[in-house]
């Protein structure tokens, strides 16, 4: 899956503070995604985050 820098993803799974929305501030080893709905960041293991993308905004 091609992902970049600066895209906005449709997650499967929601944030706690209901929010499906993120956009992607780092792409490595790591992903780094920040909530559209509260603000917070959270990193993923990029396995783990290329599986739970919907589809790419």
């Amino acid at each position: 899956m091609d992902i970049r820098v600066g895209d906005r993803v449709e997650m499967k799974k929601q944030h706690p503070c209901g929010g499906k929305v993120f956009s992607v501030l780092r792409v490595g080893m790591d992903f780094k995604l920040k909530c559209e709905g509260c603000g917070r960041e959270v990193m993923l293991a990029r396995a783990k985050a290329e599986k739970g993308v919907k589809k790419v905004l």
